[in-house]
């Protein structure tokens, strides 16, 4: 189990996260992603992220809520499959960046 980074990141990008991961497993790529992303399977699973996101975004796999569950696939996708295309899936879910 990992922990999920769910929509109420998208365009806030706060990043205390970062700064608390003992494993340095949470990632960003500054000026194009519009998220954080945790890697599962360097995560833990120690919590530490998820009492210092100011937005609640940072959920135990298995309590992200119903209406947030697109992101758990988002999540995997972007270290499993391709960064570009879970960037292409939070746009589709998040719509575009405001402006």
């Amino acid at each position: 189990m990992a922990y999920i980074v769910t929509s109420a990141c998208v365009d806030v990008l706060d990043k205390a996260c970062i700064d608390v991961c003992p494993v340095d497993c949470i990632y960003v790529d500054e000026g194009v992603d519009r998220m954080v992303f945790i890697e599962p399977d360097e995560c833990i699973d120690c919590a530490a992220c998820e009492p210092v996101c100011p937005v609640t975004a940072i959920y135990a796999e298995d309590d992200v809520p119903e209406e947030e569950n697109d992101y758990v696939a988002v999540n995997y996708d972007y270290f499993q499959k391709s960064k570009d295309d879970a960037r292409a899936k939070v746009d589709e879910i998040a719509g575009p960046p405001s402006s």
